[in-house]
């Protein structure tokens, strides 16, 4: 006799089954098939989505793969979740099999080397729409081969820097905290990456064009400097989370100031307002409002700067013009001088690598041209930069631990108070400009396509219209510029302290965890 279930067509399991959450979808479909193995469940369901959690069914999945080459094409998502791989070469062979993937979750554990990773990344995956690669290289027993060979995983950032434009939207690159409770301390545990400076080359790549959403946590590390100093750098970004690295405020400031389509900055663990010893006496919670007016007016700052560099240009331009100067000439690399005084018995005379070489930073030469209209040689032209408008929703920290939940409005409070006066700044910066505009002054403003330098008026256009000085237009999301952003310390886990809008409710959507 036939059951009830067995009858149901397969188009109504496809439709129960696109219920279920994506993580869910394998073991759901796979527990359907088992409890009612006569049932029309459509295949596809139990390869839409693999998310393996053992090590032994790494095997298992590409033994199969190889048996039923068809079952390839219906792989759109593929996790491993497992830091226990018995041999990470298998893995490369089954990440080969995958080519129409547009989801790849990994975890790295101490039994991966970088060349498993150059190998895997060679070539491009062009389908990838999404790459998460957590790192946990940690070990359980002193070893010494890591720090002798070498072997820092900064390749495997040099290898996406190679890909050609892709459809990428979200990337995320983490090395989990060191855990005292699962790997010992009292010795030198492995690193992950030994430079940074790859990362400058990373977000300046064609890969990272359309880049929506990236996540980088090194911890106790200083990437963000490497991020935003480029001008090329992450044109898309909407979403950065650096939580757990080395973010100092004025970081903060170079991050908004340069990524202007910034809508979520996630930087939980990160440590940027930290009571002094000094001032012990006090609550504190000014250091919010601080925090908050520096967030606000991060784009007069660097509005100023650039105002400076574009003025220095003018008069070496000038110059050249005149020809009262030459052409500026490539500086020398000054060599560090040795400092005197008795060496430590701890610091080292050899290295076992190889010191990269230090190529001298060019200054640009001043390419041959007109000077700005109505500028005659020996006149500099007065030129102002508007700043432009905050584009950041949604801010997420941590409190110190002084703070609990309890202190959590009041330091929303006074995160609010001091948005607000950074606000009032950019209020008054922008009507004073509007003046300098009205009376004949030249004024620009930051261009939205994606630039190469900064020199000279690269990256600047005129403004030729009174409403860019409206620093209350609304958006397309109905959200004015000057609306504080939405305040969350709750921590990426899920609780009741959350606040409406968070930014964890958008990475929670993005990458599907809670780390």
């Amino acid at each position: 006799m036939v059951s009830p279930l067995e009858a149901l067509p397969p188009e109504l399991y496809t439709d129960i089954l696109s219920q279920i959450p994506l993580e869910y979808l394998q073991e759901t479909t796979y527990s359907l098939v088992r409890a009612v193995p006569r049932s029309p469940v459509p295949q596809y369901h139990l390869f839409h989505y693999v998310r393996l959690k053992r090590s032994h069914q790494i095997f298992k999945l590409y033994s199969h793969l190889r048996k039923s080459p068809d079952h390839v094409s219906l792989i759109r998502y593929f996790a491993l979740e497992s830091w226990e791989v018995s041999d990470a070469w298998v893995v490369n062979n089954l990440i080969a099999l995958l080519r129409n993937v547009s989801g790849l979750r990994l975890f790295i554990g101490p039994n991966y080397s970088p060349e498993h990773l150059e190998e895997m990344f060679e070539k491009p995956i062009e389908e990838l729409e999404s790459i998460s690669l957590r790192f946990r290289p940690y070990v359980q027993k002193a070893t010494y081969y890591h720090f002798l060979k070498g072997a820092y995983f900064d390749s495997t950032l040099e290898a996406f820097s190679r890909w050609p434009v892709a459809r990428l939207h979200a990337l995320s690159i983490i090395q989990d905290p060191l855990d005292p409770l699962k790997a010992p301390t009292h010795f030198a545990q492995p690193l992950v990456f030994f430079r940074l400076d790859p990362l400058s080359t990373l977000v300046c790549s064609p890969l990272l064009e359309n880049l929506l959403h990236f996540r980088l946590r090194i911890p106790a590390r200083q990437p963000t400097r490497f991020l935003y100093t480029t001008p090329k750098a992450l044109p898309s970004v909407e979403t950065l989370d650096l939580s757990t690295c080395g973010v100092s405020l004025a970081d903060v400031e170079g991050v908004l100031a340069r990524f202007t389509r910034l809508r979520t900055l996630v930087l939980d663990q990160c440590h940027i307002v930290i009571p002094r010893a000094d001032v012990q006496h006090d609550d504190g919670l000014w250091y919010w409002a601080i925090l908050g007016k520096a967030m606000a007016a991060a784009s007069h700052k660097a509005a100023k700067d650039r105002e400076k560099t574009l003025r220095t240009w003018l008069e070496a331009h000038n110059a050249h013009l005149a020809g009262n100067a030459p052409a500026p000439e490539p500086a020398q690399v000054r060599q560090r001088r040795p400092r005197r005084g008795r060496r430590g018995l701890a610091t080292a005379t050899i290295s076992l690598r190889n010191s990269p070489p230090r190529d001298p930073v060019p200054i640009p030469a001043i390419p041959p041209g007109q000077l700005p209209p109505g500028a005659t040689v020996g006149q500099i032209p007065r030129i102002r930069v508007l700043p432009s408008k905050p584009s950041v929703v949604s801010f997420t920290a941590t409190a110190p631990v002084l703070f609990g939940p309890d202190k959590h409005e009041a330091i929303r409070a006074e995160f609010e108070r001091g948005w607000a006066e950074g606000i009032a700044l950019l209020h008054a910066v922008f009507r004073r400009i509007k003046a300098s505009w009205d009376n004949g002054m030249r004024v620009m403003k930051f261009d939205d396509d994606v630039v190469d330098s900064e020199v000279g008026f690269a990256g600047l256009v005129d403004v030729d219209d009174a409403e860019d000085f409206e620093l209350e237009t609304i958006e397309l999301d109905e959200r004015a510029p000057s609306q504080c952003p939405v305040l969350c310390l709750a921590g990426p886990r899920r609780n009741k302290h959350h606040v409406l809008g968070c930014g964890h409710e958008v990475v929670w959507d993005v990458w599907g965890d809670e780390l």
